[in-house]
């Protein structure tokens, strides 16, 4: 089969900046990948949440905001920190063990993002996540499909906004 690539400068809009009720629709398992650290380079397990925000673009279709976390759960890890805030609890030795990470799966929160422009393009940023308030009604996702569950042609039609591959038997933890 052969693989296309366009030269197709697509009109992305970022997700404004500040605080935002949102919704986890996606985990997508990104594999073992190779990353720089202070010099050095090495292979870790990635793992991007992605969230739909109340917030929606010009053609009435929510915006999505994501991150990017290695699949850990040490005391020092982004994802766990993450975790924690937005459980709004520690994870118990029990827990530690091993965590579903696809149970935040439409579970509400409260996202801070921040834009930030890099070369000639703004990114929107997750920088904080926490429990929502509970005085906020919880959002629903809608019209998002996993990216574990897309077809070819819906993801292409999703561009990179919503995932930048197509989903293989892999991508699916199940």
């Amino acid at each position: 089969m052969p693989i296309i690539a366009k030269a197709s400068g697509a009109n992305f809009t970022p997700a404004p900046a500040g605080a935002h009720s949102a919704v986890a629709v996606d985990v997508v398992d990104l594999g073992m990948l190779e990353v720089s650290f202070g010099g050095k380079k090495k292979t870790q397990h990635k793992i991007r949440i992605v969230w739909q925000i109340e917030e929606v673009m010009a053609d009435n279709r929510p915006f999505i905001v994501q991150k990017r976390y290695t699949l850990s759960l040490h005391e020092k890890a982004q994802l766990r920190k993450d975790l924690e805030s937005w459980r709004g609890r520690p994870f118990t030795d029990q827990e530690l063990e091993g965590f579903d990470v696809e149970t935040v799966i439409g579970v509400a929160c409260l996202l801070n993002v921040i834009q930030e422009k890099k070369e000639s393009s703004t990114y929107a940023n997750v920088t904080s996540i926490m429990k929502l308030p509970k005085s906020m009604t919880a959002i629903t996702a809608r019209g998002y499909v996993r990216v574990c569950d897309r077809t070819p042609e819906q993801a292409e039609a999703e561009g990179t906004q919503h995932g930048d591959y197509t989903p293989t038997d892999e991508d699916c933890p199940f």
